[in-house]
Formats: structure tokens, C-alpha cells, sequence
């Protein structure tokens, strides 16, 4: 088995798939990427047993097909030190020695039977396809992802939620106290369907189409497992099972008080106040009455405070309202417009956070459960 490639493209393409790697495994062989050479083409595995991601590059010349597994980490630094330059794996299928020829040097490691790496299981019974546009479900995957829940004691909420129906395509992500609504515009699924994709596939499929991937993304799934094509990067992960809460009950259908705020002025309040806060709680007040908002917090413990006002539009009757502080920062982060739509009902209710104009082919709303004030 033999080929030769840039060392600069192979590089990229380990590292784009080498997040999936887990730093401690119980099976060796998962600390390994798969290398498999068919016709010219390298065929790169990565998987922790759950999920795996495959990528593929064109070699620039190779000589006898074959398959091996090769150390990750040791492979990976090794190559991060070579400048950009053609380099050849020569590998002995009988020993699994592996020999990179570089510009004036080579390394030798030893490689393993491939045929102890683990198979990704296949898609079974009812298929459904589904197709995105990257850009679109990139930003989804940025606004969401945040709010995923992390306790494993609650496993249905430990990733994001795709609700596919005929008419349009949501994605949810909630915690209990914030929640995320991305719905995505001008797009349908076949049938009235979903799944649940876990978080850590949620996040190596944000860093994937962070790369500035515009292809379109492609899901192919059925009642327990997801494969997502997106270029030349495929990912196959097991879905959370289980019936997802009921997201649509815990929106207020109906929050009279509205209030329009710079969202950088409002986030950059927030992030000097809450400082400020009771570490055990980190409540924060907000206090809005005609065109102002107060954002102010406290510490009885060591006798801090702090408050600040902003300019905003609001006519309504006045009303504080108290949130926890990194929550709401999380919240206001990563709204995508200049101001910002927070609707209120009562202190008792839950805040609406929208942005003043929403992004093309998109329509998210989050929202976030208030915190007793002691007044």
C-alpha cells in the first residue's frame, strides 16, 4: 500500500475529523484513524463507537489499494511539523509498518489490523431524506447549540431537536430554564417526522460548516441512527431515543409588554452588572419603564451592587422582571441583529427574546424562565 499527497491537505482533513476522537477510549483501536486506498482515493476514519466521521481526499499517485489503522495523535503532530510538500505513506500490510517519506527525512510508526476498527452501523426500515442549505443550518446550529441541556440525568434534552414536518423544518434546543426555536423557512420535509441529534455530533457538525462549506447538507436517517453528507465529509451517529417535550406549551402564546433595545448596549450592561451579582444565584433585575431600561444587581453578602440604565423603546405599564445573568447573556449573545424584541407577560412568566429583523430564510425565537426577586 502505497501513496503520495500534500501534507498541508491530508493535515486538514485529519484535523477536521480528529475532534471525534475521545481522549480516553475503551477500545485502542479507536485512538487510530482508518486508512483505506481504493482507485486514487484516501478514505479517512475517526469514530469514538458512537459516532464517526469519514472524510476523503484524491492522492496524487498510488501504487497497491489497501486498508490500515493508524495512531491519531502521533500521526497528527508529526505531519503538523511539515511545511507544505508532497509526502509518501509507504506501508507493509504484512507488519503494518508505516513509513512517511518526507523533503530530506521519514518517519516510521507501526500500524494495526484494520479489521479490528468497528463498523458504523447501516440505516435499516424507513428511510427519510432530508436536504438543507449549509448556511442556513450553520446558523442554526450556532444560535442552538448553546442551549442543549448537559446534565445527562435529563438525556432526551442532551441534544438538539429537528421537527420535520410538511410544511416547514424546526430545530429546538432547551435546558429546562432557556430555549431555542430555529425555525427554518422555504424548506419541508417528505413526511411528518424527527430525530434528535446529540450534542457532540451537534458540535463537530458546526465546526464542519464553519469551514465555509456551501454545499448542501444531506440527512439520511431512520428510527436510530443519522448519516449527514456534507462535501467530502460524512458523519454516522446513533440519535437520542425518546419522545422530546412538548415545546410549543411552554411559549406564552400571548406577552403584551414589548421592548425594543440596542442588543450590544444591553449585552454590554449585563456583562459589567453582573459581576456584581450573588455568585450563588447570579440574579440580575431588569426594571423597565417609558424608554428605560435599569439593569442592576447586587451581592448582600459583601455588600456589592451595581446598576446601570439604558435608552430603549417601551410604553407600557412599568414592570422588573429578574433573570439569571448567564443565561441572559447567553440569550443576547447570540441574537443576530443590531436590537433586539423582548416580550414580557409578568414576573412570573417567561421572557420572549427575538431579534428586530430576522435573518433570510429563518425565524428564531428564544426564550428564558425568570428568577424570583426579593422585593
Amino acid at each position: 500500500m502505497k501513496f503520495t499527497v500534500s501534507s498541508m491537505k491530508l493535515f486538514n482533513h485529519l484535523s477536521s475529523i480528529n475532534r471525534v476522537i475521545n481522549s480516553k477510549n475503551t477500545l485502542p483501536i479507536l485512538d487510530c484513524f482508518l486508512f483505506k486506498l481504493q482507485e486514487g482515493t484516501l478514505t479517512i476514519t475517526a469514530s469514538d463507537s458512537e459516532t464517526t466521521l469519514v472524510t476523503s481526499i484524491e492522492v496524487d499517485t498510488s501504487e497497491e489499494d489497501g486498508i490500515i489503522a493508524v495512531g491519531a495523535k502521533t500521526l497528527l503532530d508529526a505531519l503538523k511539523e511539515i511545511p507544505e510538500q508532497p509526502i509518501t505513506f509507504d506501508i507493509n500490510l504484512g507488519n503494518y509498518e508505516v513509513i512517511v517519506h518526507y523533503q530530506n527525512g521519514k518517519y516510521n510508526l507501526t500500524g494495526q489490523a484494520a479489521d479490528e476498527y468497528p463498523q458504523s452501523p447501516a440505516l435499516v426500515g424507513n428511510i427519510t431524506h432530508l436536504s438543507l442549505d449549509a448556511t442556513v443550518l450553520s446558523d442554526g446550529m450556532s444560535r442552538s447549540v448553546f442551549a442543549v441541556e448537559e446534565d445527562e440525568l435529563h438525556p432526551i434534552m442532551n441534544g438538539i431537536f429537528f421537527d420535520i414536518t410538511d410544511q416547514k423544518i424546526t430545530m429546538v434546543a432547551s435546558d429546562g430554564h432557556k430555549l431555542v426555536r430555529y425555525g427554518i423557512k422555504n424548506t419541508h420535509g417528505e413526511s411528518i417526522t424527527s430525530f434528535i441529534l446529540p450534542k457532540k455530533p451537534c458540535g463537530l457538525l458546526k465546526n464542519i460548516l464553519a469551514k465555509g462549506n456551501n454545499d448542501e447538507v444531506k440527512f439520511d436517517f431512520d428510527s436510530h441512527n443519522v448519516i449527514i453528507t456534507v462535501g467530502n465529509s460524512r458523519m454516522m451517529c446513533r440519535q437520542i431515543e425518546g419522545r422530546y417535550p412538548n415545546y410549543g406549551a411552554v411559549i406564552p402564546a400571548d406577552n403584551p409588554r414589548k421592548v425594543i433595545v440596542d442588543r450590544q448596549s444591553l449585552l454590554g450592561a449585563l456583562r459589567r452588572v453582573s459581576i456584581f451579582s450573588l455568585m450563588s444565584s447570579c440574579l440580575i433585575k431588569l426594571h423597565i419603564e417609558q424608554n428605560k431600561i435599569e439593569v442592576s444587581a447586587q451581592d448582600i453578602n459583601y455588600s456589592l451592587s451595581a446598576a446601570e440604565s439604558l435608552d430603549c423603546q417601551y410604553s407600557d405599564q412599568p414592570i422588573s422582571i429578574g433573570f439569571k445573568s448567564t443565561f441572559l447573556i447567553d440569550i443576547i449573545n447570540n441574537m443576530p441583529s443590531e436590537s433586539i424584541s423582548i416580550e414580557l407577560a409578568d414576573p412570573s412568566r417567561a421572557g420572549v427574546f427575538l431579534p428586530e429583523e430576522q435573518e433570510e430564510n429563518s425565524d428564531l425565537l428564544m426564550l428564558l424562565m425568570p428568577m424570583m426577586l426579593n422585593e
